[in-house]
């Protein structure tokens, strides 16, 4: 991630952009969409669209957490798992939800028509008062 924010503002200063606004859209586009989704649900301290530093730094803080958390369950060890798949005896599924129960009738069908209808009302409209 630190490289990603090193290329990005070496080449933000290469195309001479300025306004802070845009910085943070084109920032947010070239970031990995787990980051994007994380600062995008912060509850608290969520930077301002209009704050490339500010954004810099969160992106900076997620990957620092990511990576901590990372060394710390590598260094736990793993359970291993069996290759083989449970039977199905084991296997329990969560009950069905309920159907809803719908109180308003289904809309009733349209019939057919009489073939020459059509006709009846372009002739009645043409038929001056």
């Amino acid at each position: 991630m630190d490289d990603y924010l090193d290329n990005f503002q070496a080449l933000v200063s290469d195309a001479g952009y300025t306004d802070p606004q845009t910085l943070v859209v084109k920032f947010r586009r070239g970031l990995r969409i787990g980051f994007q989704n994380q600062i995008a649900t912060m509850s608290y301290g969520r930077p301002a669209d209009t704050n490339p530093n500010a954004w810099y730094r969160a992106v900076q803080r997620i990957n620092e957490a990511f990576q901590s958390m990372s060394r710390s369950t590598s260094s736990r060890p793993t359970k291993t798992v069996s290759a083989r798949p449970p039977s199905m005896s084991m296997v329990r599924l969560p009950p069905a939800p309920p159907l809803p129960v719908t109180s308003k009738p289904p809309p009733p069908t349209p019939s057919m028509g009489v073939p020459m209808d059509v006709d009846v009302t372009r002739k009645a409209r043409s038929v001056p008062p």
